[in-house]
């Protein structure tokens, strides 16, 4: 049966000027993230990534012996600036913020997880630029799309973001929504989620996997 592979970015810059760009040790974490599904014997017949820098700079382990990446804007996490902005009643980024105080990425998730929550409360409604309903939508349709174009017994990986991976894993657990917040808030940069598709449907195999990441010490949540 045709098979997804999501696969977390490796560590961003958090508290600099452009999160968006790995850190030394994001790009370490991209590494063994490949040779461990090397060692693992897993080929993937199809690769896709978001269209963020963070997201296309972790395949470039697979891209620079010459794979494909189709690069698809759908798979792209939801804009943290954008929830906040519309959901919380204090300003934080996961960038710097010119002449505000350094934030840590501790009291950047509190601030983060309230207002994750006013917005999928807002619903479609909501205030933000892209609304709770509109980012489910648009991740399923991009998984959906991606299971659909396998063969039987094919595999892809998916490069994208924790909140995506967070909400596909509600939706394939057919959990309630707000799960979605405690799903994304664990999620390891450089982990695996695997998804199978069969004549049930698409079934969430495995979350968050990350052992191959812990002996080295590279186990990272922002």
């Amino acid at each position: 049966m045709p098979a997804v592979f999501l696969l977390r970015h490796g560590q961003a810059s958090f508290g600099k000027a452009d999160y968006d760009v790995l850190s030394e040790r994001g790009a370490e974490q991209a590494s063994v993230l490949h040779a461990a599904l090397e060692e693992r014997g897993v080929r993937f017949d199809r690769l896709v990534s978001g269209s963020l820098r963070r997201q296309i700079d972790t395949a470039l382990p697979w891209t620079s012996g010459g794979a494909q990446v189709t690069a698809d804007p759908r798979w792209n996490e939801y804009d943290s600036a954008d929830v906040v902005g519309a959901h919380a009643d204090v300003p934080a980024s996961p960038e710097r913020i010119e002449g505000a105080p350094e934030m840590s990425s501790g009291d950047f998730q509190v601030i983060l997880d309230r207002a994750l929550t006013a917005w999928i409360d807002a619903g479609e409604d909501g205030p933000a630029g892209e609304t709770w309903t509109a980012f489910r939508g648009r991740t399923v349709a991009a998984l959906d799309d991606l299971v659909a174009s396998l063969g039987s017994g094919e595999t892809a990986a998916a490069f994208t973001s924790g909140g995506v991976i967070a909400v596909l894993a509600v939706a394939a657990l057919k959990l309630p929504d707000q799960a979605f917040v405690a799903l994304n808030r664990v999620g390891v940069n450089g982990a695996v989620t695997k998804l199978v598709s069969g004549r049930r449907g698409t079934t969430l195999v495995s979350f968050n996997e990350h052992a191959h990441l812990e002996p080295g010490g590279l186990v990272t949540y922002r």
